[in-house]
């Protein structure tokens, strides 16, 4: 084949790729780069600042807030994705069964992923709230407490709210995740060890997770991402309280740089973020190429 040919190839190619690249540069490369520079400094609203290297990350590591957001962000992570795998998986099952109305529950289920996340927390908010929230009225109708629950006022019982929200919206992602894999399986496998003499618990152990666990690598790598950086429920909810109980990187990050007015440290507890979150993505995709091979 003509050389000048495959020149050409290439250099189409290279020209079609650009407009991407320049896509990706401009609105996350640059952006990123800026964000990293500038939580090396002490860039404040209205003062560009100056360079202070890592004094940043030292005064927030040896901050009281800082440590505590960082333990609300592993228990907020660790119990949502946990609760959102275990729940997904059961409610997959179940809607894997032939039963009658099954394709109107698979679409309902859907509902709480499909509803914006701001509409989602404002409806919980509600549901939450002392004075007219539907939880402490129903309880106190019932004659259960003589006054309303502090869902927001106690911090244990705050943490526990944005949770539950979290878990409600992600655990159809997992479901239908898990829904579509089981599907793929083959039915032979499935028969083949209900001839062995499996029961349902040994077919969904030996047939069912692994070929789940692709699947399950990747939906539970794209939730620990979601979950890890959630903004919008804490945000509404709690707004990281009360008492900074419920604080995230993300909304501690806000907060500091919009709120507070100090932009180099607010970038500073988002870049926190970054290697934490890499760290996750080399576990998983460890796990997946291990699974696959």
């Amino acid at each position: 084949m003509d050389a000048r040919f495959l020149n050409r190839d290439a250099t189409l190619g290279y020209l079609w790729v650009t407009p991407a690249l320049a896509l990706l540069g401009t609105l996350i490369a640059y952006p990123f780069l800026l964000a990293l520079y500038w939580s090396l400094t002490s860039r404040s609203a209205g003062s560009p600042g100056v360079f202070v290297g890592l004094d940043n990350f030292l005064y927030l590591l040896s901050g009281p807030i800082f440590q505590q957001t960082l333990r609300n962000t592993a228990v907020f992570t660790v119990v949502s994705v946990t609760a959102k795998l275990v729940l997904g998986m059961a409610a997959a099952l179940v809607l894997n069964q032939a039963f009658r109305g099954r394709n109107l529950a698979r679409g309902v289920f859907l509902l709480p992923w499909i509803v914006p996340t701001s509409l989602s927390a404002l409806a919980w908010l509600w549901i939450y709230d002392d004075i007219f929230g539907v939880i402490s009225r129903v309880a106190i109708d019932l004659g259960l407490r003589r006054e309303p629950i502090p869902f927001l006022a106690d911090a244990l019982l705050a943490m526990a709210a944005v949770i539950l929200v979290n878990v409600w919206r992600g655990v159809s992602f997992f479901a239908v995740s898990f829904l579509a894999g089981m599907q793929s399986i083959a039915e032979e496998l499935y028969e083949a060890a209900e001839v062995d003499g499996a029961g349902a618990a040994r077919r969904f152990w030996h047939v069912t997770l692994p070929g789940l666990a692709p699947i399950l690598a990747v939906a539970t790598l794209f939730s620990v991402i979601w979950t890890f950086s959630d903004f919008t429920i804490v945000y509404i909810v709690t707004r990281g309280g009360p008492a900074n109980g419920t604080h995230l990187l993300a909304t501690l990050a806000y907060q500091t740089a919009i709120y507070g007015g100090k932009v180099g440290e607010g970038l500073a507890v988002s870049a926190f973020m970054f290697p934490l979150l890499v760290l996750v993505i080399f576990m998983q995709l460890h796990f997946l190429r291990r699974v696959q091979a």
